[in-house]
């Protein structure tokens, strides 16, 4: 049997409802879209609200506080885009500290602009003058946020106590940061002039140095250059047989990702810094930037510091290694052998790396040096 056929009039109606089914479903499927185009914001508008996020910074701190920003470094092909990095120094207040009441002022500004772009606050551990936050939008984030209170100041004289001059001077190096951010945390927890040496291209290498820079550490570019087979070869590094012109242009790439770099001393080497042709090519190009170089004397054949006299380049050469034996109680017995050498010759300079053993050995034993007369300085200070 049949179904029994629908009345005329009804089947315009069905139509039309059909119609309007479809229509609203294409609506909600726009606004779905629109929904998802507002989850991202193109690289112009990141920007845009980042100009008024350094702006309410400096409203909220009356201009008192140095306000700095960069652009993560955006990899090639890289989904999602970048983030901007704000970063915010505060003068310290009490013990060290920035003003609670100030603070609260500064995160409130900055959440007020974040929430009229709907983006939402992600905050992390604290460490010692950091105080750390992310906006985002749609799970992506768009602004990373440093508020950072330096735990010492630049010192332009040291005097040792009771106001006597210094005997002597040392300067501590340590390489091979730019890979893991919780090593640069360990450090920034020491009030010392420490020398930061920071490998480029590394995913913290940018970030390193900046919060280096602001915590009034010195940073230098940890610069990779060719050694022998048996150490791990660098992707991007100097290399023997390259021209003078493609030196700059590899140096000029390595300073763009480790900011505020004023010298440079040799990450690895051993082949490189024994070549004098090398060394004769790379020396210029590190006096028209500025910067002093420090030889790290991987090799005993190198002729490094000798080609940067030659050139006009400030320069320097490391006295002691600390950590070649990764150990608290022999990096503390090569911290006092550097001491001996900086009495002896009136400075020295002393290379370590971010390992726990060199981090735990310098809490105790810096603050010792510090009471014997030896003054902790930056190596800028030591180079001629």
């Amino acid at each position: 049997m049949s179904p029994p056929a629908l009345p005329s009039h009804a089947v315009p109606q069905r139509k039309f409802l059909l119609l309007r089914f479809l229509f609203l479903l294409f609506a909600a499927f726009l606004i779905f879209c629109t929904g998802c185009r507002k989850k991202q914001l193109a690289p112009s508008e990141v920007r845009a609200v980042t100009r008024e996020l350094v702006f309410a910074a400096r409203t909220a701190t009356g201009g008192k506080a140095e306000i700095g920003m960069r652009p993560e470094l955006q990899e090639p092909d890289r989904a999602p885009p970048a983030a901007d990095h704000i970063y915010i120094t505060l003068a310290p207040g009490r013990a060290g500290q920035p003003d609670p009441a100030a603070l609260a002022a500064l995160e409130k500004q900055l959440d007020q602009v974040a929430s009229l772009h709907g983006l939402e606050r992600v905050s992390f551990a604290g460490a010692p003058g950091l105080v750390r936050f992310d906006y985002q939008l749609g799970g992506r984030r768009t602004h990373a946020i440093h508020i950072i209170t330096p735990l010492f100041s630049r010192r332009a004289e040291v005097s040792a106590p009771h106001g006597r001059a210094p005997a002597a001077r040392l300067a501590i190096i340590i390489d091979d940061l730019g890979y893991d951010r919780a090593a640069a945390e360990g450090l920034f927890a020491l009030p010392y002039p420490l020398t930061f040496a920071v490998l480029p291209h590394l995913p913290y290498s940018a970030d390193i140095a900046e919060e280096a820079h602001r915590r009034s550490y010195e940073v230098m570019l940890h610069l990779p250059m060719e050694s022998n087979g048996d150490e791990k070869r660098e992707v991007i590094e100097l290399r023997r047989g390259m021209s003078a012109e493609e030196l700059a242009r590899l140096l000029a790439g390595m300073l763009e990702t480790v900011p505020y770099a004023v010298g440079v001393n040799n990450h690895q080497g051993s082949l490189a810094t024994a070549d004098p042709q090398l060394m004769a090519a790379v020396m210029p190009a590190l006096r028209e930037r500025e910067l002093f170089f420090v030889d790290s004397r991987t090799t005993p054949a190198t002729v490094a510091y000798h080609a940067a006299v030659q050139a006009g380049v400030r320069a320097a050469s490391r006295n002691v290694f600390l950590d070649d034996v990764s150990t608290r109680e022999a990096v503390r017995q090569q911290l006092v052998l550097a001491v001996r050498r900086a009495r002896a010759r009136g400075f020295a300079i002393a290379i370590g790396h971010p390992r726990p053993a060199t981090l735990q050995a310098l809490a105790q034993s810096l603050p010792e040096i510090e009471a014997h007369e030896v003054a902790l300085v930056f190596a800028s200070e030591l180079v001629h």
